[in-house]
């Protein structure tokens, strides 16, 4: 006997895919029920006045995103810069309908409520326009990570403007950053770094 060929046929992701999934009328309290269920840190919830982006990121996109933070956190250590980092912490604000978990954020000099700066890695594009949440959530600064280059975005006012450094860690040099973080061997890449960092002079990718 032939088997039946599926109408559905069920095909697993695979490691360089990212799965979004967007949810109209949400109501906020079914959010917060959803994400406080849900622990595994590979699901991200992007909530904006009803709106629920549900995104399982790829491996291309967790690799990039760690390989950031090494790099800027050893960057700071190297300089006694104090950083508090959060990780993928879930950031949300009832009164503006909004929440989100960042790919990595941080503050600067001493531990705060809201991040100075959050990280975006830039894979694929989803529905949800990520720049109004953290705008409502009071982010000062996010750096988008697209294409192997850093784009810069500084809350001024009620809107994010574009700034070619970073107003948060002004002593990092982006390219510079960004010419390590695209570097297949991630250990070798901290290492020539942190290396780098230890010369005299200026950094040299």
């Amino acid at each position: 006997m032939v088997a039946a060929t599926p109408l559905f046929p069920v095909r697993a992701p695979s490691d360089d895919e990212e799965q979004r999934v967007l949810l109209h009328d949400v109501p906020w309290a079914a959010y917060v029920v959803l994400r406080d269920s849900i622990e595994s840190s590979g699901v991200r919830m992007t909530y904006l006045e009803g709106k629920l982006e549900i995104m399982s990121p790829s491996r291309a996109h967790e690799v990039d995103k760690k390989q950031i933070a090494r790099l800027l956190e050893l960057f700071c250590l190297e300089r006694d810069i104090p950083l508090f980092g959060y990780g993928s912490t879930t950031f949300r604000k009832e009164e503006g309908e909004r929440g989100l978990e960042p790919d990595e954020c941080y503050c600067r000099g001493a531990d705060k409520p809201v991040p100075d700066l959050a990280l975006e890695v830039v894979k694929t594009r989803g529905s949800i326009d990520k720049l109004e949440v953290y705008r409502g959530l009071g982010v000062g600064e996010v750096w988008v990570f697209e294409d192997g280059a850093f784009q810069v975005l500084v809350l001024r006012g009620d809107r994010y403007e574009r700034s070619p450094v970073s107003e948060v860690l002004p002593e990092v040099d982006l390219p510079v950053l960004a010419s390590f973080a695209v570097r297949a061997d991630q250990h070798a890449a901290l290492r020539a770094f942190r290396d780098a960092l230890r010369r005299p002079g200026t950094i040299i990718p």
